[in-house]
């Protein structure tokens, strides 16, 4: 070798400096180091000492850079100058635009303030927005929930006061088997990446049930490819598996869930199906002690499961006898359901009998002494080290309401939730349904609204309806059409507008919602409704505002767009009030913070709505003397009061040593800042599991603000007000559905877990459309912001349509083919790949890959227009025409969940490739377009 090899600096100065603060390439909220230099973002890595990343960071994370520099990006806010959908605009001031703003916004709230419907969408500030809304008078709010996962957060909170990903996880230190539901790699992918290798070095088995097998799917040991739609099927029969085993475990569903809970069962009662109550409302079991009546919460009390009470000529069972007489029944047997589910019935037993195995042959013991809210003292926890995840696959079905609590109580009768090696809350949860709001939707002109949107109803009397019993919201939410409707209808939204059901609106305001193309039901016909012109030349939709960082293809559609910052140039708070980055060994929330200031002429959002409400004069955001009461978000984060003690964020309270509540601290961001970004308290040893029943946990959530008066509650294996919706339409009490709901009430609203066939099986021919199709988001990217991104447009620039094995073969397809696929809705023509770890009656392809010609600054012959393609084209809204006059929302009826999985297709090869249909027409850009190659170097 010679001897004058040239220098090689291994290590090269990264930066000058870092700054830490919270990604936002996902919604996992990471925690990030964002190194300078010159002044310029030049790196991103992750940081090691934040609570959910623990320094890992995926690609989106990194490629958070090429985001920030986007091209994409709005310069300035835009007035629209030529036809709706044109994407002809001119940049304007901020004080033009806020005076247009206003111009719409003042005269509605001050006459009919529900004439506004205001939407988010993946914003994570809905705490916020929500009061914004609220303090606006308009019952016409929510975010992208609805749309999105509202199935999963709602079963889960009325079951058990939680569910997945941002409410709980698996205990992965202690799991001695994860089975994780349809889950795929975008969300909440570092820590489940974490999670699943930590198990699995641990020993633990990792099963996973999808129909498509990539992902956590492809590193699972066991992978069953289920039948989309029939996951709780799948999941009653394994109840039924261990039920008829005796597999489950008595003591913990007599002492900590409603199983042992007396419900009335006489058939001529109008309290038929629901609880027997003592003189202060209580639910009432037989306690085993004195086989006698005593509240469910009696100090000392041991309830039984087996409990009968008779009294007055009334026979009252316990919840546990009318689970054993359904899930017994041979209806749920494997050999009766195997088929619909693409299982076997030898697996569906195999499946059942591991988790039976693992959860009582190999149960756990920690020796940590705890109280229950019955003053019991136990000198041991026990651990069922079965663990359960579960995602929108589950969840975007008709039936994924019934389907998440089934899969609950599969959780539950095991013994699983909140114990060692099984699901754990992550704080501030659990909080039982009836712990949060109500929905409110009284109006008052010029008034706020007369409390939060949002809610969880208890019966027919929390419903948002008129005397006449139509809907009050613009989406239907809280309507007898989707009763507990927990996130709202997004998905809805325009539709409703423009067919002026329930009533007109005059102005529409969106932010980050991209409901023009790949947030959209019925992508060509929303575009249709939002340029649509009535009978006098006026838009049906009379206005728009909306609020991006990007030229994405809703721009196009708004009168007045309202620029955003990119996340690296804007406060952002990740409170406990919303959707915090806890984990079930730490509370923790988080901030982001300039790193940069915009180049741009561009405000953040919640920053602009600080602004539009002063000059509204909404209350809350004005101070007595009419004057702003915050100058901008940061302002707001500081020195809102949410309760007393209690704002947006938790750490560093009062003299900067409170954590939890106390009062206001004017540098509590700057403490958050030299802190990474976050803020976390570890839960006491003793508060570690059990945590709804456990004394001390109880006393510490208080004292930590989660809520103000401890509330010990067992888990909702009956959920009671599902029953008070069904005796509303067995004809009892004031409240009535119309006559065309009462049947699907009765049939959908069980208080116990059922499953039924997605709606699209009964509205479609399957023999003529036998295929389900499907979306799965990749990891690498996230909604549609990824595939702008110069970096990951590397890793996914186009997307075919995946075919099994089965399909592929009976059609003669070769790699390079394109097909024709229909529904009954319309058809698409894409380019398709084969894929042999697939359900073998299921196709599906990359999420919002697809891209409109002239959106997001890319040429108009970038892949992602000529390849990329969405299956939005196929679904629809409503379902199809059934030959009743009525057309019936493609939803969940009981949470309005949108059903984007229920999709069904037919297949046929095309002689029609290298061009997609439906063909879009190309729409102009407010920003100029891309370079073709973007390089990006900071320094030298």
């Amino acid at each position: 070798m010679s001897l004058d090899q040239p220098h090689v600096d291994t290590s090269p100065k990264v930066s000058d400096e870092v700054r830490k603060t919270t990604c936002y390439m996902c919604a996992c909220r990471c925690g990030i180091n964002v190194h300078m230099k010159n002044g310029k973002v030049a790196y991103i890595e992750g940081n090691r000492d934040h609570p959910v990343n623990q320094g890992v960071l995926c690609a989106k994370g990194s490629a958070g850079i090429m985001q920030h520099n986007a091209p994409s990006r709005l310069r300035a806010p835009l007035k629209r100058v030529g036809p709706r959908g044109s994407g002809e605009f001119e940049e304007i001031s901020w004080d033009e635009a806020l005076e247009i703003a206003v111009g719409l916004l003042k005269p509605i709230r001050e006459k009919n303030p529900e004439k506004l419907a205001f939407f988010t969408g993946r914003d994570q500030s809905q705490s916020f927005t929500g009061l914004w809304a609220q303090s606006y008078g308009t019952p016409n709010f929510a975010a992208h929930g609805g749309f999105c996962s509202v199935n999963m957060a709602a079963a889960g909170i009325y079951t058990m006061g939680g569910a997945f990903w941002e409410f709980g996880q698996p205990d992965w230190d202690l799991t001695k088997m994860v089975m994780i539901f349809g889950v795929a790699e975008d969300h909440d992918s570092n820590p489940i990446k974490m999670g699943i290798g930590k198990a699995k070095k641990n020993g633990a088995r990792v099963v996973g049930v999808n129909p498509i097998r990539t992902g956590y799917n492809a590193v699972a040991d066991d992978w069953l490819g289920i039948t989309p739609g029939t996951d709780g099927l799948f999941i009653l029969s394994m109840v039924h598996c261990l039920m008829k085993a005796g597999k489950i475990d008595l003591e913990y569903l007599a002492r900590f869930t409603n199983a042992s809970v007396l419900i009335n069962e006489d058939p001529a009662s109008k309290q038929r199906g629901l609880f027997l109550r003592d003189k202060d409302g209580q639910p009432q079991v037989i306690d085993r002690r004195t086989g006698k009546l005593a509240p469910w919460n009696g100090a000392g009390v041991e309830p039984d499961l087996a409990g009968t009470h008779r009294a007055k000529g009334v026979t009252h069972r316990t919840v546990f006898h009318s689970m054993a007489e359904r899930y017994m029944s041979d209806d749920y047997a494997p050999e009766i359901v195997a088929e619909k589910c693409g299982l076997t019935p030898k697996r569906i037993r195999q499946m059942a009998a591991e988790l039976a195995r693992i959860a009582f042959d190999e149960a756990i013991e920690l020796k940590r002494e705890w109280t229950d809210f019955r003053g019991v003292k136990h000198d041991k926890m026990v651990g069922r080290p079965v663990s359960f995840h579960a995602m929108r696959g589950i969840s975007a079905h008709s039936n994924g309401f019934q389907t998440c609590r089934a899969l609950h109580t599969l959780q539950i009768i095991l013994g699983t939730v909140e114990t060692p090696g099984g699901m754990r809350f992550k704080p501030p949860y659990p909080k039982p349904a009836t712990a949060h709001p109500k929905p409110h939707c009284k109006v008052t002109p010029g008034e706020a609204l007369d409390g939060p949107h949002l809610g969880y109803t208890q019966g027919p009397e929390d419903l948002c309806i008129n005397d006449d019993g139509s809907p009050i919201r613009i989406d239907k939410a809280y309507s007898w059409e989707n009763p507990m409707s927990a996130h709202g209808l997004m998905h809805m939204v325009i539709s409703n507008a423009h067919a002026g059901v329930p009533y007109k609106i005059d102005t529409l305001f969106m932010y980050m919602a991209n409901m023009s193309w790949n947030s959209t039901m019925n992508t060509s016909g929303v575009m249709n409704m939002l340029t649509d012109i009535d009978e006098d030349g006026n838009y049906v939709i009379p206005n728009i505002i909306y609020s991006d960082a990007y030229s994405s293809e809703m721009v196009s559609y708004a009168d007045l767009v309202l620029p955003d910052t990119t996340y690296l140039e804007r406060h952002d708070c990740i409170s406990l009030l919303d959707r915090p980055i806890c984990e079930a060994d730490g509370v923790a929330d988080a901030i982001r913070w300039p790193v940069v200031e915009p180049d741009r002429d561009v405000r953040g959002f919640q920053s602009v709505l600080c602004d539009l409400g002063a000059r509204l004069g909404m209350s809350g955001f004005v101070n007595d003397d009419g004057s702003s009461k915050y100058k901008d978000y940061a302002d707001y984060i500081t020195n809102h009061i949410r309760r007393p003690g209690i704002g947006p964020l938790a750490g560093f309270r009062g003299n900067g040593e409170e954590h939890g509540r106390g009062e206001v601290n004017p540098n509590q961001i700057d403490r958050y800042i030299e802190n990474g970004g976050f803020w976390i308290e570890h839960v006491p040893e003793d508060c570690a599991y059990y945590k709804p029943f456990n004394a001390a946990y109880q006393n510490w959530a208080v004292k930590m603000g989660f809520y103000d008066a401890i509330q010990p509650y067992i888990f909702q294996l009956y959920v009671e007000p599902m029953r008070k919706f069904q005796l509303a339409a067995e004809g009892v009490g004031t409240r009535q559905p119309p006559d065309h709901l009462r049947e699907r009430i009765k049939e959908t609203m069980d208080p116990l877990p059922i499953w039924y066939a997605p709606f699209e099986d009964d509205h479609v021919d399957s023999d003529e459309y036998p295929i389900h199709a499907l979306t799965q988001r990749p990891m690498a990217m996230y909604h549609s912001w990824g595939t702008q991104n110069a970096w990951l447009r590397q890793i996914h620039g186009h997307n075919p349509l995946y075919l099994p094995t089965k399909v592929w073969e009976a059609h003669g397809f070769e790699e390079g083919d394109w097909a024709k696929v229909s529904s009954a809705h319309g058809h698409i023509v894409v380019p398709v790949s084969h894929q042999a770890s697939l359900n073998e009656n299921t196709v599906w392809t990359w999420n919002a890959i697809g891209k409109r010609k002239g959106a997001w600054a890319l040429e108009e012959d970038a892949s992602e227009t000529t390849k990329g393609f969405l299956l939005n084209h196929l679904i629809h809204e409503l379902l199809p025409p059934k030959g009743d006059g009525l057309r019936w929302a493609n939803s969940d009826p009981i949470t309005g969940q949108a059903a984007w999985f229920d999709l069904r297709v037919k297949i046929e090869k095309s002689t029609q490739t290298n061009e997609l249909v439906p063909k879009v027409p190309a729409i102009k850009s407010p920003v100029p377009k891309g370079p073709k190659d973007l390089q990006w170097k900071v320094g030298d």
